[in-house]
């Protein structure tokens, strides 16, 4: 299958082929299933982020931070792994020069 280029938004949870359509940070090669993935992997993330506000919002006693975070944490990840996977030059050096600052 043809890889098309995408503009990925993970800020913005979107990721769309119009590269003047919104703000983006990241600039993928993907076919469109592997699109189709980076934006069921964006909807995860959502939902984690959703759910971990209402953690904070109404914290039960025994949920330490750390717990409610690592759901969220663990799906970002694996997001940046395949968007570096999938990542443009640009888009790989670009993540390579963030975590090395982490």
């Amino acid at each position: 299958m043809e890889k098309k280029l995408f503009h990925l938004s993970v800020q913005g949870r979107s990721i769309l082929e119009d590269q003047g359509a919104t703000s983006f940070e990241w600039t993928v090669e993907a076919t469109p299933e592997e699109a189709d993935n980076l934006r069921g992997m964006l909807e995860r993330i959502a939902e984690k982020e959703e759910s971990s506000f209402l953690a904070f919002t109404y914290p039960w006693p025994d949920t330490p931070e750390e717990e409610v975070n690592a759901g969220y944490q663990s799906h970002l990840n694996e997001l940046y792994r395949e968007i570096y996977r999938l990542g443009t030059k640009e888009t790989r050096d670009g993540i390579g020069r963030y975590l090395a600052f982490l």
